[in-house]
């Protein structure tokens, strides 16, 4: 069974790098490395070059004494100040990165592409979830009006809910309510026979509906039909069906494979599928499954770059679950014990990764305070180049990061790092993301926004550095949607309204913050339908 990394490298018509052949499907392009298998594998850092899958691995030095003293004085909460140039760079940023999801995306049929522009004919149904939040923050900010949201929304969710959910080969696009994680953009059947049955693109879809069935509250024969869709996706998705007996979620399933080996464990963005999986009412989890996907926490936690955290290497698997759920102040029986929330351990990721380029052991071109980010992206391309005496290895797509876990760095910089992390730690954030913009001009940020990513230490006869030329849905996501939550909390506000997340929360453990000390769950999904819309907007502080 190919990997998400055989996927992912083919969708950009690059080769496999062969320690990436064994790993599993999904949006964790390197969540097996991260250790979420019973036989985790670790990532060759990507400055010393690999001769076999076996070849011995290169380990970051660890932070001096002083290095972690600085780290230390750089996290201290505080109270960020935007002026009006990192206003009107954020506005902008975030319209632009709107207009992607509402151009690239399919009017008739709601599908949204993998990566936009592009010859490619494969859509993603991670991308139709963030495409469908985006409608919403569209409407709210005024780029669209919110007629032209309903109309889209309904679109996409009519289009989902018709397609043929079955066991073949090749006249499916799902499967007991999963969806297989690219489409072909022209039927909406699964793309092809490597294409599997993915537990976390799905999960990633169903957030999006399930915005959608809280943000479309109206009285009116279409916002009923959008509620009425959006719960009817949601409640088909059999999460038991793919509970393995060890209570864990398996990655995926194919008519060819059946179930695949790896499975969703440790800190991740596999924690929304646990959550919408205990929200369930008809297929859910059991509350088991949550302490199952715990049980490598302590193993996991720990120091790096001055920063005492859950690692998880790439910043992705930090943003992607926040993009819709507001974690500040509720906790887990484990957050409890170690006297922490999973949004500060997602702000002090972000900042252990602006100290690591600010120590920059690798040596990067242009690494420092405001040039920094690593998570899954595009990148140069699989070769060797000499850069200053020294032999350094590039990468094409693939799941960059720095952690206890590993790191792999290859210079590559992703702007949705720093901009999928503004709502976690704005005062870092966003002068990442002016610096970035004001250093390299036209070549990284165009009609939709930052491009996938740059890299200023690969160079070519005619170029000082290398700069992508796409854009990809699940990399202007966390962009749009963090950014609105910091500017108006709107994301956050809408899904605690929902009953679903909030069961699955309340099931996991949570307590505290907006959710309350109650242990009881909340109203059936039906009772929600006629809530009223109520928008809450206001500066968000960093803290």
């Amino acid at each position: 069974m190919p990997s998400r990394f055989v996927s992912s490298f083919r969708r950009a018509c690059r080769p496999v790098p062969l320690y990436a052949q064994r790993l599993t499907l999904g949006v964790s392009l390197l969540a097996v490395v991260g250790g979420l298998t019973a036989h985790p594998v670790v990532a060759q850092a990507a400055d010393v070059q690999q001769s076999s899958p076996q070849s011995a691995v290169a380990i970051p030095a660890p932070p001096s004494a002083s290095q972690q003293r600085q780290a230390a004085r750089l996290s201290t909460s505080v109270v960020f100040k935007p002026t009006r140039t990192d206003m009107a760079l954020i506005e902008d940023l975030e319209h632009r990165t709107f207009l992607w999801f509402w151009e690239a995306g399919d009017a008739q049929t709601g599908l949204v592409p993998d990566r936009y522009p592009s010859d490619q004919t494969q859509a993603s149904v991670a991308s139709i979830g963030f495409g469908l939040t985006a409608y919403g923050i569209g409407a709210e900010r005024g780029y669209i009006t919110r007629q032209q949201a309903i109309e889209r929304t309904l679109n996409t969710l009519r289009y989902l809910t018709k397609l043929p959910q079955n066991d073949s080969a090749e006249n499916a696009s799902g499967y007991h309510g999963f969806f297989y994680h690219f489409l072909n953009n022209k039927t909406g059947l699964r793309f092809n026979k490597d294409i599997e049955l993915s537990s976390i693109d799905t999960a990633l879809l169903m957030q999006g509906i399930l915005f959608t069935e809280s943000y479309y509250t109206q009285d009116t024969p279409q916002e009923a039909e959008i509620r009425s869709l959006s719960n009817q996706l949601y409640q088909n998705v059999d999460w038991a069906w793919m509970r393995r007996p060890d209570m864990r979620l398996s990655m995926g399933w194919s008519p060819e494979h059946q179930f695949l080996p790896n499975y969703w464990e440790g800190y991740s963005e596999g924690m929304m599928a646990y959550i919408l999986a205990l929200g369930s009412q008809k297929h859910p989890l059991e509350p088991a499954s949550w302490q199952a996907w715990l049980t490598t926490n302590d193993r996991r936690w720990g120091e790096y770059y001055g920063q005492t955290m859950l690692n998880f290497a790439p910043l992705f698997g930090h943003q992607y679950t926040h993009s819709w759920i507001d974690f500040r102040g509720i906790q887990d029986d484990w957050n409890r014990e170690k006297g922490i929330d999973y949004f500060e351990n997602s702000r002090r990721a972000t900042y252990a990764q602006r100290t690591y380029a600010m120590t920059n052991p690798g040596k990067w071109q242009d690494y420092g305070k405001d040039v920094w980010g690593l998570t899954a992206s595009d990148g140069p391309g699989e070769l060797t180049q000499t850069v200053g005496g020294t032999p350094r290895h590039f990468m094409s797509y693939s799941a960059r990061g720095t952690g206890r876990d590993y790191t792999q760095d290859d210079g590559t910089i992703a702007p949705t790092a720093a901009g999928g992390s503004v709502a976690f730690a704005p005062e870092i954030a966003i002068p990442a993301l002016r610096e970035m913009k004001h250093r390299y001009g036209n070549h990284i940020y165009s009609r939709y926004g930052f491009v996938d990513a740059f890299n200023p230490s690969f160079h070519t006869a005619d170029k000082s550095f290398w700069s992508d030329t796409a854009y990809l849905g699940i990399d202007q996501g966390p962009i749009l949607l963090m950014i609105e939550n910091w500017r108006s909390g709107l994301v956050w506000n809408t899904m605690k309204r929902n009953p679903a997340i909030r069961q699955g929360l309340l099931k996991a453990g949570f307590r505290g913050g907006w959710l309350g000390n109650e242990a009881e769950v909340s109203a059936p999904a039906s009772q929600h339908a006629n809530a009223q819309h109520s928008a809450q907007s206001g500066q968000q502080q960093s803290g």
